[in-house]
């Protein structure tokens, strides 16, 4: 760590922002334990992931094949090269919708063509350390566009849930449900038994037996029962003719400026739903662990995951929630762990990839349909409806946005309106007081303290003291500066307090500068007491120098200029 030039805090150096937590690991020392404790967990992310990671794939439009080599390639460099210790990388449940939308528009070309970009725009987030500008996403637009992403797999799961025959499935939610209910006298009993049975099974056994792997037991037993009663239901081996034994030769597709416009805003896509997604997978380890990721050198390692997995055939990869979380609960040590998932998942793509072909479509929709179920935070959702109008109108907009239209459009508007609703409560906080006397706050409940005005001061005629409270902002300028507009002529001088101002944007530093204008005008002294050395920096750029404004420690240093002037 290093001194910044002002010596008021510590900017990490680049070996620090980008080393991976994997090296970090090493150096503290790893051993026979270590390597277990990884080996156990490492397996059981694998068990979770390889019914998941083709349940994903299938559901995108892709084969599931491409969400097994997404979850190999992908993993192993998120594991190998990221900034988390326990994250898992590999095929998610939120880029279904993005995915099979670009995969109807351009083709499997265009889904890796995009996801190869999205990786080299997720390494440059990284490296241009925007990773820390994640975090400001409101907590409403993260639980609205998941809440509509859940809503939108259940949607697409409902086909193969009933054993639908559909000549065309529309991507679209308005019309794919009438599209859904004039194929209904095509369900058929045994897809739909196999649905129910394998939700059941995953809930009781996550209630019963909840260490057991419960997807993969379920999707075992559905595949045992579908072949062993010869049940009329669409299979792996059916639909795609099973999975190859091993990764393809790595390779792009042919790649033309054409075909890399028109799927860039895709790729865009990709990024900003990546970043968020794998952060806030992170955000959940952390909270897990006690321990701190890196933010940046976790996209970059997601962009170079995204590379790879593309370069191999593969689509999205990101960190994901339910995967790293079990990681953590299974006792990981640290990278490791995420990377010998990858090669589990390898081993069973050399040994075991025959037995895919018997898994039924209609187990692989019930485990997405509980995933589905999963994704919903009902207990946030309902403390963001009681957290008053603000947090539910941006939860609502995101919401109906994501199923609607599209979920870059949900998040940026969602971010809007958080913004606006903060920038509106926060020009309600900051406040300017003249009242005399001017009664100081207590020191506890101040950042910096600051001595009280003597009642003599304040209630001086020809002077006049204001104090402003809170950030003096372009949200807050108007209000603020209706008041000073309102002080009369004949004041010798007008003192300004900013102690308690934590923050002055170019738009209130305009506004004083216009301020110190008028004042001059009326052969008023302006003077500027309190502010932090970044407050006045700001204001002397702003012009805001002799003679237009002075400048005290405290408005009784002020206060004594203007006497002794007055005397003189």
């Amino acid at each position: 760590m290093r001194q910044d030039r002002s010596g008021q805090g510590e900017a990490p150096s680049f070996a620090e922002l980008y080393t991976p937590k994997l090296v970090t690991v090493l150096r503290e020392g790893y051993g026979a334990a270590q390597l277990r404790a990884d080996a156990v967990a490492g397996l059981t992310v694998a068990i979770v992931a390889l019914p998941l990671s083709m349940a994903i794939a299938i559901a995108s439009g892709a084969t599931p094949a491409q969400g097994l080599i997404t979850a190999i390639v992908g993993g192993f460099l998120v594991s190998a090269l990221g900034g988390s210790r326990f994250q898992i990388g590999g095929p998610a449940g939120a880029f279904i919708v993005l995915v099979s939308a670009t995969v109807a528009a351009h083709g499997m070309d265009g889904l890796i063509l995009a996801t190869f970009l999205s990786g080299l725009m997720l390494a440059a987030v990284g490296f241009l350390r925007l990773g820390t500008f994640i975090k400001f996403i409101p907590f409403p637009v993260t639980v609205g566009f998941t809440a509509g992403i859940a809503v939108i797999i259940l949607a697409s799961q409902i086909g193969e849930f009933l054993g639908l025959t559909l000549a065309a499935e529309p991507a679209a939610l308005l019309e794919k449900i009438p599209a859904l209910w004039a194929a209904r006298a095509t369900a058929t009993p045994e897809a739909v038994g196999i649905a129910l049975a394998t939700v059941g099974v995953i809930l009781a056994l996550r209630r019963w037996r909840p260490h057991w792997p419960g997807l993969l037991i379920a999707v075992t037993g559905a595949a045992v029962a579908a072949a062993m009663l010869d049940l009329p239901v669409q299979t792996i081996g059916t639909r795609f003719g099973g999975i190859p034994s091993g990764l393809p030769v790595p390779g792009l597709p042919e790649v033309s400026l054409d075909k890399v416009l028109a799927v860039l805003p895709s790729a865009v896509s990709f990024t900003l739903l990546g970043a968020i997604e794998s952060l806030l997978s992170a955000v959940v380890a952390d909270g897990m662990t006690g321990r701190r990721h890196r933010s940046n050198c976790e996209l970059v390692a997601q962009g170079v995951a995204n590379v790879g997995s593309a370069l191999f055939g593969g689509f999205c990869v990101t960190g994901t929630i339910a995967r790293t979380a079990t990681n953590v609960r299974s006792g990981a040590h640290g990278p490791v762990s995420g990377m010998l998932h990858a090669l589990f998942l390898l081993v069973f793509m050399l040994a075991a990839a025959p037995l895919a072909a018997f898994i039924p479509l209609a187990a692989l929709a019930g485990v997405l349909a509980v995933v589905a179920w999963n994704m919903v935070e009902r207990h946030a959702i309902a403390i963001l409806l009681r957290s008053g109008w603000g947090e539910a109108t941006v939860l609502a907009a995101t919401f109906l946005l994501t199923i609607f239209r599209d979920l870059t459009e949900a998040i940026v508007v969602g971010f809007a309106l958080g913004s606006v609703l903060f920038i509106h409560r926060m020009s309600r906080a900051t406040e300017i007081a003249s009242e005399a006397p001017l009664v100081a706050q207590d020191e506890a409940d101040m950042a910096r303290p600051r001595p009280a005005y003597g009642a003599d001061a304040a209630a001086d005629r020809d002077v006049v003291v204001y104090r402003i409270t809170g950030a003096l902002f372009f949200g807050a300028t108007a209000s603020i500066g209706s008041v000073l507009d309102r002080i009369q002529d004949g004041h010798r001088a007008l003192i300004l307090d900013f102690s308690a101002v934590p923050f002055l944007d170019s738009t209130g530093a305009h506004m004083i500068e216009a301020l110190a204008h008028k004042a001059r005008k009326r052969g008023t002294t302006l003077w500027l007491t309190g502010a932090r050395r970044d407050i006045r920096r700001a204001l002397l750029t702003h012009g805001l120098t002799r003679p237009l404004a002075r400048y005290a420690a405290t408005v009784d240093d002020a206060v004594a200029a203007c006497r002794g002037e007055e005397v003189a």
